[in-house]
């Protein structure tokens, strides 16, 4: 007999809050993160648009929310999280830190893929009279693609490592879990669940993506 405090009921629930902040999260996050990476690449030197001053500000802007663990950033923010959704705890509550954390990840690794793209292809849209927005949509975007997938790929894992820290501030989830009943209340079992369960999305996450990836370059 398995001396536990974990029912199949708290699991789920656990699980659910963590798919639940991860997928907002992951798609409120990925929108600006692509949107930033894209602007970054457009008004860099030698873009398609370059602004040395607006280059300067985005990457100023990126380089300092990655610089700050997740931790300090949640609880540095926790009066802006109060101010948009009424509550600084809970689920909701780590939605806009887990948001403002994955979005200049996402950009960076948006900003990457683009710029692996070779520039003959860049220069040979514009030999052809290609507008900017035709340049991106028509040429980089579709030759960027399978690495865009493995860049949301590795921003989807490192959004769910941030979510079950997130846990440890009672934001619920499997972080939560595992600290208040597999670490407070020594409850090993739950503590090797949680693992197990963190440990099998990840696989699941890099199987899914690398297979796209896979895919999207063969066509």
């Amino acid at each position: 007999m398995i001396d536990t405090l974990l029912t199949p009921e708290l699991f789920l629930e656990a699980l659910g809050e963590t798919l639940y902040m991860l997928g907002i999260a992951l798609f409120i996050g990925s929108i600006l993160g692509i949107l930033l990476g894209i602007a970054v690449v457009v008004v860099r030197q030698g873009g398609v648009l370059p602004n040395r001053v607006v280059s300067f500000l985005l990457n100023a802007f990126i380089n300092v929310v990655r610089s700050l663990p997740f931790i300090i950033l949640l609880v540095a923010i926790l009066p802006f999280t109060r101010l948009v959704m009424g509550t600084s705890i809970g689920v909701n509550g780590a939605l806009v830190p887990l948001t403002i954390m994955v979005s200049p990840y996402i950009a960076r690794l948006v900003e990457n893929s683009l710029l692996e793209v070779p520039e003959g292809i860049v220069e040979a849209a514009k030999s052809m009279g290609a507008t900017p927005v035709q340049i991106f949509t028509r040429f980089l975007l579709p030759e960027a693609r399978g690495s865009l997938v493995l860049a949301l790929t590795t921003a989807t894992i490192g959004l769910l490592d941030a979510t079950a820290m997130a846990g440890t501030v009672g934001a619920g989830g499997i972080g939560d879990l595992a600290i208040s009943y597999g670490y407070q209340r020594f409850d090993a079992f739950t503590m090797l669940i949680t693992v197990v369960t963190l440990v099998l999305i990840v696989q699941l996450i890099q199987l899914f993506g690398t297979r796209l990836a896979r895919k999207l370059r063969r066509r």
